[in-house]
């Protein structure tokens, strides 16, 4: 055996440039028989070590980032080795698309979308992606840096090496993140990428389009895109009964019932990004963008049938908004590697945000008020990490300082002038002994909040804990622990008091206080090359949380509110399988379990439980791809209100020509009039059932179009771990 390992010694040695076309791993290694050559392997047909490998006992890639287990399939001329195409992290899975799924898709969305991730929807044709079980935002990354919707339409998927799946993120990467998808790419050198991506509803007036470009020049990349979108709807409704428990005993009931609606948008986004990358030594990337957002008319004629009233027919009312947004965005970010396995990585990012709004409602009388906003926020991170042999060590800081400015103008008058401060620090250690892999982290949070007379200063320990044990290299158990504080959103604390109709008005609560939010996982999974399944159980507790608060008047008038109460538990349990019932020609996914909600207030408790499942199927056929997926939607209670979100059900059809992609989706098939929402509150005095319908979500069309042309290739992004973004105006509405 050790005159094998020097003769690969000196055939490689010939043979490493290869490497570098190829988009093998640099870490990659040669595992032959009971022993380990650590050097870049090439997999050139032409190669004479490839040739050498069909006839010993059996070579198998390895890629040293996953601890040695890959699912790469490597090719040799009478040898072929399949592993694992999914593996299990600490916080989550490293999964390796196969061979198929990249050549079908021709953007990011598309991808994932055949991935069939549990409690994950992706919408291809809205191109965005949206946690199912409502735990949070899902956010989206290239290399480590957080991308957004034109960087994943220009996504070109041949060039994916690996996809993590984050379940279970730290704080580090950012508040009300859910899921993380981290989407890794090869490495390229010189040339241009240009292309378009246009969808057009054919059932109604509604498009997007997207046109880029990337340019590479020595060790700089330059990208710009621009994309665009519309809509002209008239199919939404919004049916509502309230029931009023009036001072007197009795109980006035008003129906609220739309009978015509209108809504016109457009959007605009421009991006310009610069990146220069010194191999392995630094990276720094700049950006800058733009948005703009009008939704220049939104109106709804509304019936209102009124039990106290003594009109023989139902009287007419009108709601009627419109707004204006635009907020530029610059992003600076610096990567530099040191000697010795370690790294420094900084970033900053500035935005603001202006925006103008106005609302009008005319049940009862003339109600409307303008809202003229601005935000102003400065966010900073600095990671260290060094590389241990047996672990990995790091620690970081994260700052954010933030102004909101509001003013409410008309019937309600108000001005907020918010001051938001947070300090952030944070260490973790990830490593692995024997069969186990272990991930501990400690963090400690300072809030600080001003808003005219109402302040708070608010300290946290954070602290993070995921132990997986591997039984075999299939089959594994992981157990997660981690507290850490939640923010209420900023719009509930403006002190901004708001009539909704005649007989209810919402008050901003500006003495909400961060919750404390305490998550246990427990799950049981088993990876091979066809199948992944787990078996999963998700308790969370949030402690003194915001949650509803409703009081009726003396005069009968009821105010909804927020307050600081006693806890709110969660309790989840599921099961999940994704299955290749024909290697890579066909695959099937399902997942369902049950949801179970204890809400703890002062004066009430609500408990509800639900079921959800979720399936897709996904067949590949030459250049054709067909998908189908259909879910229950989500049902949940927080508060005093239920909440159920509309189903979903899709099939798609997609070709492949040369550098371009002709696909056609149907979604909600065979209805008219699509629910896309419903809620009902359930306070003691006030009990309310709401529905959103969509004529314009039913029986939905949509064909794309997507084209891209490449020449050279461009340089891969290396790895970043920072996130930060802001987007939250602070703006109450009815």
């Amino acid at each position: 055996m050790n005159e094998l390992l020097k003769h690969f010694k000196k055939i490689l040695s010939g043979c490493v440039a290869h490497d570098e076309n190829l988009g093998v791993d640099d870490d990659s290694w040669i595992i032959c028989g009971f022993q380990t050559l650590k050097i870049p392997f090439c997999i050139k047909k032409e190669c004479v070590l490839q040739k050498l490998c069909t006839c010993c006992l059996g070579c198998v890639l390895f890629a040293s980032s996953v601890n040695a287990q890959t699912e790469k399939s490597v090719m040799l001329d009478e040898v072929t080795v399949q592993a694992d195409r999914v593996v299990n992290q600490p916080d989550g899975w490293l999964i390796y698309p196969t061979a198929v799924q990249k050549t079908s898709s021709h953007t990011g969305y598309s991808l994932l979308q055949k991935m069939s991730l549990p409690n994950i929807r992706v919408d291809e044709i809205g191109h965005s992606i949206s946690a199912i079980d409502n735990k949070g935002d899902v956010q989206l990354r290239i290399n480590g840096i957080v991308v957004d919707q034109a960087e994943m339409l220009s996504l070109d998927p041949h060039t994916i090496r690996k996809v993590e799946f984050i379940d279970q993120p730290g704080v580090r990467y950012g508040e009300g993140v859910a899921y993380v998808f981290n989407i890794i790419t090869s490495r390229a050198k010189s040339g241009y990428t240009i292309g378009t991506d246009l969808t057009q509803a054919v059932t109604v007036a509604q498009g997007d389009g997207l046109l880029y470009g990337k340019w590479n020049v020595g060790k700089s990349e330059w990208m710009l895109s621009y994309s665009g979108d519309y809509q002209s709807t008239y199919g939404f409704r919004n049916e509502e009964t309230t029931h009023y428990h009036l001072h007197n005993g009795s109980i006035r009931t008003i129906t609220r019932k739309d009978v015509d609606s209108k809504q016109k948008s457009f959007g605009n986004d421009v991006k310009l990004t610069y990146n220069l990358a010194d191999g392995d030594n630094y990276v720094f990337q700049t950006s800058f963008s733009g948005s703009f957002n009008h939704t220049p008319t939104r109106w709804y004629r509304k019936e209102i049938f009124d039990s106290g009233s003594s009109a023989g027919k139902p009287a007419l009312a009108t709601d009627r908004s419109s707004s204006k947004t635009s907020s530029p965005v610059i992003d600076v970010y610096y990567l530099r590697n040191f000697p010795m396995s370690q790294s420094l990585t900084l970033n900053a990012v500035g935005t603001y945000i202006n925006t103008s709004a106005k609302s009008a409602y005319d049940e009862g009388g003339s109600y409307m008020y303008d809202v003229n906003g601005k935000t102003y926020s400065i966010m900073a991170e600095g990671i260290y990490e060094k590389k241990f042999k047996p672990f990995t060590f790091s620690a970081g800081i994260n700052y954010k300082q933030k102004k909101t400015e509001n003013e409410y103008l008309g019937s309600t008058t108000a001005f907020n002038n918010i001051r938001n401060n947070r300090v952030y620090l944070f260490t973790d250690i990830t490593g692995h002994w024997k069969d186990l892999r272990y991930s501990a982290g400690i963090g400690v949070s300072y809030l600080y909040y001003k808003q005219q007379k109402n302040t708070y200063d608010d300290w946290t320990f954070c602290p993070k804990l995921s132990l997986t044990y591997a039984f075999t290299k299939q089959l594994q158990l992981n157990y997660t622990f981690s507290s850490h504080e939640r923010m209420s959103q900023i719009a509930m604390v403006s002190d901004a008091v708001i009539r909704s109709n005649p007989m209810e008005w919402t008050v901003g609560s500006p003495n909400l206080k961060p919750s404390l939010d305490v998550e246990n996982m427990l799950r049981l999974s088993y990876n091979a090359s066809r199948l992944q399944t787990f078996a999963e159980v998700y308790y969370k507790n949030c402690h003194h949380p915001n949650m509803a608060l409703y009081h009726r008047t003396d005069d009968d008038q009821f105010i909804y509110t927020q307050m600081n109460q006693d806890h709110i538990s969660v309790l989840q349990t599921m099961l999940y399988a994704n299955y290749w019932l024909l290697p890579q020609k066909l695959s099937l996914s399902a997942y369902g379990g049950l949801f179970r909600c204890f809400n703890f207030g002062y004066d009430y408790t609500h408990c509800y439980t639900s079921y959800f499942v979720n399936g897709s199927l996904n067949a590949y056929i030459g250049n054709f791809s067909l998908s189908a997926l259909a879910d229950n939607g989500f049902r949940h209670l927080e508060g005093e209100t239920k909440g159920v979100s509309g189903y979903q059900a899709s099939l798609k059809a997609a070709y492949n020509y040369k550098d371009w992609q002709f696909s056609v989706s149907y979604s909600h098939p065979f209805i008219h009039h699509y629910k896309m929402f419903e809620s009902e509150t359930l306070n003691e005095n006030l009990y309310k059932k709401k529905v959103l319908y969509s004529a314009d979500a039913g029986n939905y069309v949509s064909v794309n179009l997507a084209w891209r042309f490449q020449k050279g290739r461009k340089y891969r992004t290396p790895e970043r771990t920072l996130n930060l973004k802001d987007t939250e105006t602070g703006i109450m509405s009815r």
